[in-house]
């Protein structure tokens, strides 16, 4: 696995300061990376190297998580859908695609719905349809956490999610100890907000483009919430990988970023008419 970029830090007019690294030509295709619940921008670390250089990459760690600042409230997910503009605010762009990754497809979602000429097209890895009630199979996990959350209860919840990769232990170490960063209110906020809120494609309509990827060894989603998320969403294909799990930018990176290659590409340059209006 290559060195990573270095991660920077910027300012949001949403009041919190994000932790970011950036990749590839400036010139090229703007990417915003989003990962799932409880991860930094680290979790696309086996991504990167993968994705060309014609597209302009940024991955972000979410409000709360990893060396993002970590306000008490504002976990909601129209929280974390409003750190994405304020974020192209931050870094100078008017439009990029967004790839969310698991929970961070519901924050996608939310941001297509809400500030349409933001997004130039999703890419869902992983992501469901929506959560609302959903008790995952870690919650019980982190309802016990307490300050400092420890390694252990970390790598708790990371366990309940099949790795079907082999990852350097290395590597999985890192993670954890990202996923450690949360204090305790943060892991309960976050995934209160995620399994209170309504699925976004039954507040409004997905207009842009969507790409959604799906590992078929997935044990967390299955292809019936894939298939609903395509349905909900005027366009949308599906594309899925029979070696892949539910963390599918680590067990197919090479595949993963060429069909995100092959997606943002095509979408570049924007046409003239389809200028942000919101």
């Amino acid at each position: 696995m290559s060195a990573p970029p270095a991660t920077r830090r910027v300012a949001l007019a949403t009041g919190v300061t994000l932790a970011f690294a950036e990749r590839g030509e400036r010139s090229g295709v703007p990417v915003v990376l989003l990962p799932g619940y409880a991860d930094s921008h680290r979790f696309y670390e086996p991504l990167l190297p993968y994705l060309p250089g014609a597209l302009h990459v940024y991955a972000v760690t979410p409000r709360g998580h990893g060396d993002s600042t970590k306000p008490e409230h504002g976990y909601a997910l129209a929280d974390f859908a409003a750190d994405v503009p304020a974020f192209l605010d931050a870094v100078g762009l008017e439009r990029a695609v967004l790839l969310g990754h698991s929970s961070g497809g519901l924050v996608a979602q939310r941001c297509a719905i809400d500030r349409p000429g933001r997004v130039l097209g999703l890419v869902l890895a992983g992501a469901p349809r929506g959560l609302h009630g959903v008790r995952p199979p870690f919650a019980a996990t982190v309802e016990r956490m307490t300050d400092p959350v420890g390694p252990d209860l970390a790598r708790a919840v990371l366990g309940a999610i099949p790795v079907t990769a082999a990852l350097p232990e290395s590597f999985v170490g890192e993670m954890v100890a990202e996923n450690a960063k949360l204090p305790a209110h943060v892991w309960r906020a976050v995934l209160a907000g995620l399994t209170g809120a309504e699925a976004p494609t039954e507040t409004g309509v997905i207009t842009v483009p969507t790409l959604v990827l799906w590992g078929e060894r997935d044990t967390l989603l299955g292809r019936g919430e894939q298939e609903r998320l395509v349905a909900a969403t005027p366009g949308a294909r599906l594309v899925t990988y029979p070696d892949a799990g539910h963390l599918v930018a680590w067990d197919v990176p090479a595949a993963l970023a060429a069909d995100v290659a092959a997606f943002a590409l095509g979408l570049w340059p924007p046409i003239p008419h389809a200028v942000a209006t919101r």
